[in-house]
């Protein structure tokens, strides 16, 4: 495979994106790493990685601007992907959120639109008003995130709700409750989850996990570091797409690198093992 091609998977309309694509919670809110972080969205674009993942929410619009900034004289060859907050998703207040995005990001549609997490609006409100987005040509597609198997279900019985092209909400090898229900939901309506977060928060949790015995075995097996491991691990089911956040260039080529690393039966087993999913049903992990 060329170093610039990232396997792809295809949405429910027949678009097609990238496995591994680019968060950027966090990015935009600190000067000094501007030029930084525009010029890692760029190499990840370069790379195959052409899905950017944004939302108003992230540093008030900053994240926005920054992404904006970055896709100029690239947008055709980008993927963009923002969120409205839940209490802006209904009536005009969308179309007035949607304006406020594309014009921080520069561009004149959004090529899809997520309700960042359930919120007191209706969803038939919200459903509404976002096919009006797509009618209006300011979406190409729509979606959800954070919303869990019943919200789901909910949403898919109100006219249009079929149209929901994904589901973004938390996943990686310590956070595995969606494959109890809504994946497995998901698959099989053809409904891409969106992982965020794919290398858990940098913090103590992450750090738990990378230094894992059996993690860090199977990551030297393959001459990578536990953390390629873990977004390889995070895209290995079918219908998910994974947008970790990187703000450096030597991240994003080691998370481009991640998208073709062939794990094997007994390595899925092994993590299967260290990092076992629930016997049963939990509450949505969000963050």
């Amino acid at each position: 495979m060329n170093s610039n091609v990232q396997s792809r998977i295809t949405l429910p309309d027949g678009a097609s994106v990238p496995r591994i694509g680019q968060g950027t919670w966090n990015m935009g809110e600190e000067p000094s790493r501007r030029a930084e972080e525009i010029a890692s969205l760029r190499l990840g674009v370069e790379l195959g990685m052409n899905l950017i993942d944004t939302a108003e929410m992230y540093g008030d619009g900053r994240s926005e601007e920054l992404v904006g900034e970055a896709v100029k004289g690239i947008r055709d060859d980008v993927f963009l992907v923002s969120k409205v907050y839940p209490h802006n998703a209904g009536m005009e207040r969308l179309a007035r959120s949607c304006e406020a995005s594309l014009k921080r990001l520069g561009t004149d549609h959004l090529d899809l639109y997520l309700l960042h997490w359930r919120g007191s609006i209706p969803l038939e409100e919200t459903v509404e008003e976002m096919e009006k987005l797509v009618a209006a040509g300011k979406i190409s597609r729509w979606g959800v995130s954070n919303l869990d198997t019943d919200e789901m279900k909910s949403l898919l019985r109100i006219p249009g709700g079929n149209h929901c092209a994904v589901n973004q909400v938390l996943y990686h090898l310590g956070s595995r409750g969606i494959e109890h229900d809504l994946l497995p939901w998901q698959q099989s309506r053809k409904i891409p989850v969106m992982a965020y977060s794919p290398l858990a928060q940098a913090g103590t949790l992450r750090k738990g996990l990378t230094e894992n015995a059996e993690l860090k075995e199977i990551a030297s097996n393959h001459g990578v570091t536990p953390l390629q491991i873990m977004l390889a691990w995070s895209i290995h089911k079918d219908q998910v797409i994974a947008i970790p956040k990187a703000g450096t260039r030597e991240h994003v080529t080691a998370n481009a690198e991640a998208g073709r690393i062939k794990l094997s039966a007994d390595d899925l087993w092994r993590l299967d093992e260290a990092f076992p999913q629930p016997g049963w049903r939990v509450p949505l992990d969000m963050i």
